[in-house]
């Protein structure tokens, strides 16, 4: 997966915003304004992802690349680093994974209002 690759998937879900609040390497998306994946522009080899916290744990069990999350809480973050271990669908899911563990978590309120704008498709 190439950085171009990742931005434009995690851009291509429902209600997703971008921006850098840390400093200008970490590119950051958000949905509701909570943080679903992060990475690092400058170094593109690894993203790190929120996670069901069982699903943390099989991930890191069954693939060599999925670690817990650096500088993050680990036992809702993972990093997941580049390599042959996980295609670009695999990865994907992951990503969704991560933008759905925090879409679920939104009030009610929240995930309603961000239904009505335009790029959001519902869910099943």
């Amino acid at each position: 997966m190439h950085i171009e690759s990742y931005r434009n998937y995690c851009l291509s879900l429902p209600a997703v915003t971008e921006d850098m609040p840390f400093d200008d390497k970490i590119l950051v998306f958000r949905v509701g304004g909570k943080i679903f994946t992060l990475t690092d522009l400058s170094n593109f080899d690894s993203f790190n992802v929120k996670c069901d916290p069982e699903r943390a744990e099989e991930l890191r069990a069954r693939y060599s690349c999925v670690e817990a999350g650096y500088h993050m809480n680990k036992k809702h973050w993972n990093t997941i680093k580049l390599n042959a271990d996980m295609d670009d669908a695999q990865l994907q899911a992951e990503i969704k994974h991560a933008y759905e563990c925090v879409w679920n978590k939104l009030t009610q309120k929240m995930r309603k209002a961000l239904s009505c704008s335009p790029n959001h498709q519902l869910r099943t």
